[in-house]
């Protein structure tokens, strides 16, 4: 497919290394993704999965060719130990050397952890050689971290990952939970820049999907105000039973000041494959 749009280089700059989502009961789908070789492939964890199926998914991953990068959550691991076996897991069964540290979804911490920045703070990722360590962001807030419905918390933690991007050899990036409208996306990663957050932004775009799966992943995932998009498209009939495709948001991030936006993450709400294809199509 060819795009036609004034937009078409740096929408391809942003998707040139884009990354995508699985979950280990979609991980079998990768390998029939018509992406390059290398693609990064992040691995979701549901609260409550046992690490082996994380592993298993990873394991799949990486015999597609692909760089896996799972989902560490410090409120499903107990401890050090319990850390300290993920660790070993992946690297034994995947050589994974890449992960996306988070608080995760859990309502109550299993163990000693509660936040990102104690599993970072423990030196164990190093110490097993990682060589990138994600973060991640919201543009949009996070209820579950500022309950008043601010960013001041988030804002904080990304700040202690900035000092921790001098202690450690990983690279380090923030990934960010989809929306649907570029503005507060691009309005939230101006702000870091100048409050002196340098990490690299990987922007969350929702991959195709129907209009009725994207309003019910949105509202279970506390997207903010670019939910309105989507409302809006409900209120149109004419676009109502139309596919939702993130091109018009993609294009959006794309137009971004050259520094603010590094490349896109795509959340595959709608389907593995079909958020590959829309990838590579747009590539």
């Amino acid at each position: 497919m060819t795009i036609h749009s004034p937009l078409r280089a740096p929408l391809s700059r942003l998707l040139e290394q884009a990354s995508i989502e699985v979950l280990p009961r979609t991980a079998p789908a990768v390998a029939d993704l018509p992406l390059p070789p290398g693609t990064r492939v992040y691995i979701a964890h549901i609260d409550g999965t046992p690490v082996e199926a994380m592993v298993e998914a990873a394991r799949l991953v990486r015999a597609a060719g692909h760089e896996p990068m799972p989902h560490v959550p410090a409120r499903s691991i107990a401890n050090r130990a319990a850390l300290e076996r993920w660790i070993g897991l992946y690297q034994e069964a995947a050589a994974v050397r890449e992960a996306l540290v988070l608080a995760g979804g859990a309502p109550r911490p299993a163990g000693e952890y509660h936040a990102s920045t104690q599993l970072l703070d423990t030196g164990l990722f190093d110490r097993a050689g990682f060589t990138a360590l994600h973060v991640a962001g919201h543009p949009e807030g996070n209820s579950d971290i500022d309950p008043d419905g601010g960013i001041h918390n988030v804002s904080e933690a990304l700040r202690w990952k900035q000092g921790f991007q001098g202690r450690t050899d990983a690279s380090m990036a923030v990934v960010t939970q989809f929306a649907f409208e570029a503005a507060p996306v691009i309005s939230w990663a101006r702000s870091l820049r100048e409050s002196g957050i340098t990490l690299p932004i990987h922007a969350g775009v929702a991959g195709p999907a129907k209009l009725q799966t994207l309003i019910k992943y949105a509202a279970a995932c506390g997207v903010g105000p670019s939910i309105r998009v989507l409302q809006r498209r409900a209120m149109d009939l004419r676009r109502l039973l139309q596919p939702y495709e993130p091109t018009e948001v993609a294009q959006g991030l794309a137009a971004a000041p050259e520094g603010l936006i590094d490349r896109l993450h795509v959340f595959p709400l709608g389907g593995v494959v079909a958020a590959g294809r829309w990838i590579a199509d747009h590539r």
